[in-house]
């Protein structure tokens, strides 16, 4: 597989795909984006940003230049079809997976996960979902439109079934969506409380990872399209990536930053460290 257009790549995610584990690429996509749009810049900011960055991380005693990450860049994604859009996204994540190789996305939007979850799923059934985010995301459908970043995960159940999604951090939704998923998922409001019992659950089964920026503090990460009042820090999302790192992760994603939207550069910072505290989290376990 060779790079995309974009050949400009996140810090210390040069190698050659067939050397790589893990397989980084953009989704940039926004456009069932439902108030603040522009995370479709979120990857290429990223990018550019991250050399502002170290690739050495003192939380983990790990550097980005010990690991073999190939960054493939931005899909050529066509903004006004969510449906092609996802079928290029799968696409590309089966390709990934077949290759044996563990595909991480940048949205984007959040409804670019369920691109990912749909090459996920073919491949490994039986899948289950960790998601963490302010918002449930579990609308049947948004300003009827099925395919919104507001009912990604509603359409994610409908292919994994009852009991295997488990979010944290959900501190914003309408009723209907908490009372549908008291019957269906697994949801922990405004914090990562229980997160140790899911993953112990969870041994030995694949995951998919997702994670909304914003399930952090507005005050920590403001550049994004649904700021929530409320969330957790950047040391609490840390401490959770790290507990979830040692299952086995077959995809996951990071989205929803809006650079446009926080002029300081912050947010797109934070961005970056999380990322790159995920793929050194992750990358230890793809190698075994």
């Amino acid at each position: 597989m060779t790079r995309n257009r974009n050949v400009h790549t996140f810090i210390g995610c040069d190698s050659e795909y067939d050397a790589a584990k893990i397989v980084l690429f953009g989704a940039p996509f926004d456009a069932t984006t439902s108030y603040r749009p522009g995370t479709r810049f979120a990857s290429s900011a990223m990018r550019n940003e991250s050399f502002g960055i170290e690739t050495y991380s003192p939380y983990q005693d790990k550097d980005l230049l010990d690991l073999a990450v190939f960054d493939g860049g931005d899909l050529e994604l066509p903004f006004g079809s969510p449906a092609k859009a996802l079928e290029e996204i799968e696409r590309y994540a089966a390709e990934v997976l077949g290759d044996g190789k563990l595909p991480c996305m940048i949205g984007g939007e959040h409804l670019v996960t369920l691109g990912a979850v749909r090459a996920a799923v073919k491949r490994y059934p039986g899948l289950h979902i960790i998601h963490f985010d302010a918002h449930a995301d579990l609308r049947e459908g948004y300003l009827g439109e099925d395919l919104s970043h507001a009912s990604v995960i509603r359409r994610v159940w409908e292919l994994t079934g009852d009991d295997t999604i488990y979010q944290f951090g959900i501190r914003s939704g309408d009723r209907e969506e908490f009372l549908w998923g008291k019957e269906h998922v697994f949801t922990q409001r405004f914090d990562f409380t229980g997160l140790t019992e899911t993953v112990q659950k969870l041994k030995g089964k694949p995951v998919y990872l997702t994670i909304d920026l914003d399930v952090l503090d507005p005050s920590v990460f403001p550049g994004t399209g649904t700021p929530e009042a409320g969330g957790v820090s950047f040391t609490q999302l840390l401490s959770a990536i790290l507990a979830v790192a040692p299952l086995n992760i077959v995809g996951m994603d990071v989205n929803e930053l809006c650079p446009v939207y926080d002029q300081s550069g912050v947010s797109t910072a934070v961005a970056c460290k999380v990322l790159r505290e995920l793929l050194l989290a992750v990358d230890s376990q793809a190698a075994e």
